[in-house]
């Protein structure tokens, strides 16, 4: 045996005694227990399959509805002629209209997503979802088919509460707090588009507090979660949830066309405030002080835009009137917190609610004062 072979033979010897399969003596084979069996399987490695995804809808995805609604849409045969004309029986002599008959009708069907909330059959849903709606179809994940009734809604949030009239148990969602969210934490939208039911898309929370009037949205106070979860046609009215299948914000509206793909939802404690309001009085009071605002104008053009907000008109008789605010004032603070444009001016008096006195700092002229007014609600301002 050469020497070469011999040092290979001693080597692989060496090697089998370490590793346990001869004993000592060399006389005695002592095999280990194979591989796949030395390896303990967590007992966990079946769960890791599932995504928290998975984990979050199926906690408050029974929850998730989808509302078909229908109303009743006059038509006639003169197109284009509003029906009240129509009606007229001056007007259908001299067309030679058949006798007084009233223009016929047809029936505009719609459809969106809500999530109940409450174990009474409470649901949230946007306002547009059920405005104007002759008969409420409310169709459950487990296949359930329920009337439903509006039990108020809000246009200023786009928000309604529907109340299932039939018996339960009902599947209710978890609500979260929508203070505690930032930006990058996970987004899961759940609802009914195209009406395609049971639909979850994934995203991040992209921004907070994204005011509708940079959407060029008027007439609407809200203060809106941005996300990239798809939300489609369809889609309003359906909850956006959290990692832990909390539901964080009530979807509201997506953007189409250029930049396509942005998503937006009304944070939950603000829906909450607002539901509790409509069960309560079938209502939403929101606070206002009487005032018209626009963006401090630029010192030249294409400078930037400084902070604050000028006051443009100041209704009669109104909190901000009788204070002694004037038009070209420039709020700049309230309770303290300097006010960067008319949206976080709309936003802090919101918040401060009504009957609560608050502070405004205006700059007029050269000097800087304080102003003390208390917001009333909006509806004794409409009044004439």
């Amino acid at each position: 045996m050469s020497l070469n072979l011999r040092f290979l033979r001693r080597n692989l010897l060496r090697s089998c005694l370490a590793a346990g399969l001869l004993a000592a003596g060399g006389a005695s084979v002592q095999l280990l227990p194979p591989l796949r069996t030395a390896i303990a399987r967590p007992a966990t490695a079946a769960l890791s399959r599932q995504s928290f995804v998975a984990a979050a809808v199926q906690r408050s995805g029974p929850a998730v509805v989808t509302l078909e609604t229908s109303r009743s849409m006059p038509t006639s045969s003169v197109s284009g002629l509003p029906p009240a004309l129509l009606q007229d029986p001056m007007f259908r002599q001299f067309f030679g209209l058949k006798g007084g008959r009233a223009p016929s009708s047809q029936v505009q069907r719609g459809q969106g997503s809500g999530v109940l909330f409450d174990s009474q059959g409470l649901l949230l849903t946007n306002a547009h979802v059920v405005d104007n709606a002759d008969q409420l179809m409310v169709g459950l994940a487990d296949g359930r088919r329920v009337p439903g009734r509006v039990v108020g809604k809000d246009t200023l949030t786009d928000l309604a509460v529907v109340r299932l009239e039939g018996k339960g148990p009902w599947p209710t969602a978890s609500l979260g707090n929508s203070d505690r969210l930032q930006v990058g934490d996970w987004a899961i939208a759940v609802g009914n588009p195209f009406g395609l039911e049971n639909t979850v898309t994934l995203g991040i929370v992209s921004n907070l507090n994204r005011n509708v009037s940079q959407l060029g949205i008027s007439g609407k106070r809200l203060d809106l979660i941005q996300t990239d979860a798809a939300i489609n046609p369809g889609n309003s009215g359906g909850p956006l949830l959290n990692a832990d299948g909390e539901v964080i914000g009530i979807n509201t509206l997506v953007r189409t066309g250029p930049g396509a793909g942005l998503g937006f939802a009304i944070p939950i404690n603000r829906a909450r405030a607002i539901a509790k309001q409509l069960v309560e009085t079938g209502r939403a009071r929101h606070p206002m002080i009487g005032i018209g605002l626009s963006p401090v104008p630029a010192s030249t053009p294409g400078a930037a835009i400084p902070p604050g907000a000028v006051i443009r008109s100041v209704q009669p008789g109104g909190p901000a009137a009788r204070a002694g605010l004037r038009e070209e004032d420039v709020i700049v603070a309230i309770d303290g917190t300097a006010m960067a444009d008319p949206a976080a001016v709309v936003s802090a008096i919101e918040r401060r609610g009504i009957g609560d006195a608050l502070i405004v700092t205006v700059r007029r002229g050269g000097s800087t004062l304080d102003v003390s007014l208390t917001p009333v609600d909006m509806s004794s301002l409409s009044r004439p």
